[in-house]
């Protein structure tokens, strides 16, 4: 059983990996990032309905207590996790955007100390501080702050939303079913977004083409579409749940940071994105701070940090 966790959540974080990177196609076609999130939320939300409503009808019952709880998890861990990162990577590397959103575990070590008072392990604190040096040395604090100051602060809000999306798993009982509320989420967060990604004025001719991001190779945009719905969303949150089931919540959390590193490999080998020395190194001790605070705070205080999937973010 433990054994099918880590192969579920390894291929999991390895499906989250290709969004930012097939967001990016979607873009250079003509797409705006917040259309590029709709069309992606839409896609996979649709598709989950569709399929649970045959097979498993009963995973869409939503109790009408849950309504609100459903409603906040549409709005903030699906549709600002996702919008968030997609308008950071216009600005911002695929691997340095994932790595701000990465921050999140900081950001619930935070929160539980300081909001809900509850007394944390040291390493949990120890963790936030590795987390933040090594996120200074990601963005080279020491030069005036050498990437996108928009960017970070987009990079940033979205952790913040995926912070929110840890903290939420406190309401989530067993009176819904995971799958459900993924298919719901991602439908709800596509409607949330209608009057901001204005569906009818999506260049849809863009769809039919071929694209390349600066520096990349091309691909059809449908393909580049179809990936980011199928193997990046359904397949990856699907995986996702049912690893996080088989595993601790700090086994399955580290396992799925693998998405950092697997997003900075894909965005290289289809993107021609780069990273230089300081943000590989910053990037290793960000990713070793988040995992140790998340680690210490999952001892602790375990219903804070059991989400279906630790990015959805993701991205």
């Amino acid at each position: 059983m433990r054994y099918a966790g880590l192969a579920l959540a390894f291929v999991s974080s390895c499906c989250f990996a290709f969004s930012g990177p097939m967001a990016k196609y979607l873009i250079a076609a003509g797409l705006a990032p917040i259309e590029a999130v709709w069309t992606r939320m839409a896609g996979a939300g649709l598709l989950l309905v569709a399929v649970l409503a045959i097979v498993r009808p009963r995973a869409l019952r939503i109790p009408r207590s849950r309504l609100p709880f459903l409603a906040l998890y549409a709005i903030v861990a699906v549709a600002g996790v996702q919008s968030l990162y997609f308008v950071a990577i216009t600005r911002l590397p695929v691997g340095i955007a994932l790595l701000l959103e990465f921050m999140a575990p900081v950001m619930v070590v935070a929160w539980v100390r300081v909001i809900r008072k509850v007394r944390l392990a040291r390493a949990a604190y120890v963790g936030a501080v590795v987390a933040v040096v090594g996120l200074g040395i990601v963005v080279e604090a020491w030069q005036g702050l050498r990437i996108d100051a928009l960017g970070l602060l987009l990079g940033l809000l979205a952790g913040a939303c995926c912070a929110g999306y840890f903290l939420m798993s406190d309401s989530f009982g067993d009176d819904v079913d995971p799958l459900g509320l993924i298919a719901w989420g991602m439908t709800g967060a596509a409607v949330v977004l209608i009057p901001f990604s204005r569906p009818w004025d999506i260049p849809w001719g863009a769809f039919t083409v071929s694209a390349a991001p600066e520096g990349g190779l091309s691909l059809p945009v449908p393909v580049a579409y179809l990936w980011m719905v199928l193997v990046a969303t359904v397949v990856a949150y699907i995986l996702g749940v049912n690893a996080v089931r088989r595993l601790s919540a700090a086994v399955g959390a580290t396992v799925a940071s693998l998405e950092v590193i697997g997003g900075a490999v894909v965005a290289w080998a289809l993107v021609g994105e780069t990273l230089g020395a300081f943000q590989i190194v910053g990037g290793l001790i960000v990713l070793s701070g988040a995992l140790l605070a998340q680690t210490a705070t999952a001892s602790a205080q375990p219903q804070v940090v059991v989400p279906p999937e630790p990015v959805t973010a993701q991205g």
